[in-house]
């Protein structure tokens, strides 16, 4: 019973939201204002958005039926083992965790901070909720980008600091960026039946090699980003994060095969999650130990 339901919280993307907060709370250390338990509720709020917008999908998706002929991860009601109305509970419950610790957040640090919360909250199931889901054309990159880049990351400095900085917004667009590719991959493995049941992932829209090129500029990016990341730290522990580049190798030899598709896809999804949590926890321990 509950291994369906940890499955269809879809643990390979749980990185997607732990970096942002590990990341974060380096920036904050740069500036001696680590808060312990705020970056554990930030955490908890990361978490929780990111297991209902798995719901949302999950729940979305087997209801238009377009997760009936996937060769992915199972799915809970594409796959029987959940109603979709068991589904959508689940994801209401993620949904008032992320908004219970976040409104403690709020109100111990700036209640403008509410206001984003609704924002993320409402992105989050408008990614495949609702009559016209922007996933389904083509814009779930600039959610992740956004939300789980920029407003995870920048969010968890911010509520530690009470401030807004440039060294935040450095550090958050790698992150940004590998959770992009996250998603590209995965949306890569999908193209066939995205494209059968009329789903205009970005995938779909770029075509098969359009996609690769683009995960392995969304993978290299972060990598280059080391200039940027100099500058704004303001020390060389930042360049820590090269030493990712040895776990680049595998994702990139599995997407780069033009003739590996469908589930020879899958395997790419956890070595992408794999580069994000290992640049993640490089990026953190060199911001911890900038000036």
């Amino acid at each position: 019973m509950t291994s369906r339901w940890v499955l269809g919280a879809r643990p390979r993307t749980l990185p997607a939201a732990v970096v942002p907060v590990a990341v974060g709370t380096g920036v904050a250390a740069t500036a001696s204002s680590v808060v312990l338990w705020k970056a554990a509720l930030a955490l908890v709020v990361s978490l929780a958005l990111q297991v209902a917008t798995n719901y949302v999908n999950d729940y979305a998706d087997g209801e238009r039926g377009t997760d009936d002929a996937r060769v992915g991860p199972v799915r809970l009601v594409g796959g029987g083992l959940a109603t979709a109305a068991q589904v959508k509970r689940a994801a209401l419950m993620a949904f008032a965790v992320a908004a219970t610790a976040g409104t403690v957040l709020a109100v111990t640090t700036s209640l403008w901070l509410l206001v984003l919360g609704a924002a993320c909250v409402v992105a989050a199931y408008a990614y495949t909720g609702g009559s016209r889901p922007y996933g389904y054309a083509g814009l779930g990159e600039l959610f992740v980008f956004v939300f789980f880049g920029l407003v995870a990351t920048a969010g968890t400095a911010y509520v530690q600091t009470r401030e807004l900085t440039v060294l935040a917004v450095v550090a958050a667009a790698p992150v940004g960026l590998l959770a992009c590719a996250l998603l590209v991959v995965n949306n890569l493995r999908d193209i066939p039946g995205d494209s059968a049941v009329g789903k205009r992932t970005l995938a779909v829209r770029l075509g098969d090699r359009g996609t690769r090129r683009l995960y392995v500029a969304l993978v290299m990016t972060p990598v280059v980003w080391v200039m940027p990341l100099l500058a704004a730290a303001g020390g060389y522990a930042v360049a820590l994060v090269l030493l990712v580049l040895p776990f680049l190798v595998s994702p990139l030899r599995v997407v780069g095969a033009e003739e590996a598709k469908g589930s020879a896809l899958i395997p790419a999804l956890g070595l992408t999650a794999r580069v994000q949590l290992a640049y993640g926890a490089l990026l953190a321990v060199g911001l911890v130990l900038s000036p």
